[in-house]
């Protein structure tokens, strides 16, 4: 037979595992019943699209990346009416704006603007978004002292503006219906 003191631990183990467990399944269960679910991989009703300006800026050529296998991205060289969709990813701009000073004049805060406007249609030119603006910014502390360490976070958040548009483009693309491609 177990002594008293042992049969009190096992007790308060099997207890505090059922506590866990009855947590989680709680947690498991609010979580479901609000909708959430991860992102995952984003499924297109195209199968073809061309992306331009070829080249293009920073959005374009991580656009053509994020892609994958997932979707053909036609070459420069390929006629438009192959594609099912044409983007027009314009005005490309980052913008950098001072919005804090100290009291002699130095600047203590800037603001990172990151602006792309885009144009999709058809291959046979029926327009499915005309002219849609997507905008990003950041606010950044500004220190004289620091300035290359500062520099390299603008860059940073610069590409991190970026990432987030391509992602915003990638949702709005995944959104389009079948039925808009005729």
């Amino acid at each position: 037979m177990l002594p008293r003191t042992s049969m009190a631990v096992s007790i308060c183990t099997t207890r505090r595992a059922l506590m866990q467990s009855a947590g989680l399944a709680a947690v498991s269960v609010g979580l479901a019943g609000c909708g959430f679910r991860l992102r995952g991989s984003q499924a297109f009703a195209f199968q073809r699209i061309a992306i331009l300006p070829h080249p293009g800026g920073g959005v374009v050529q991580e656009l053509r990346r994020a892609f994958g296998s997932a979707v053909q991205v036609l070459a420069a060289d390929a006629p438009i009416a192959q594609a099912q969709l044409v983007l027009n990813v314009a005005n490309e701009q980052r913008d950098r704006v001072v919005v804090g000073v100290n009291a002699s004049g130095q600047v203590r805060e800037l603001q990172l603007r990151m602006r792309v406007r885009l144009q999709l249609r058809t291959a046979l030119g029926k327009e499915i978004i005309e002219g849609d603006d997507i905008v990003q910014q950041r606010d950044i502390s500004y220190n004289e002292s620091a300035a290359l360490a500062k520099e390299a976070e603008e860059a940073l958040l610069f590409r991190d503006m970026q990432s987030d548009i391509v992602q915003q483009i990638l949702r709005r693309l995944a959104a389009i219906q079948p039925g808009q491609l005729d």
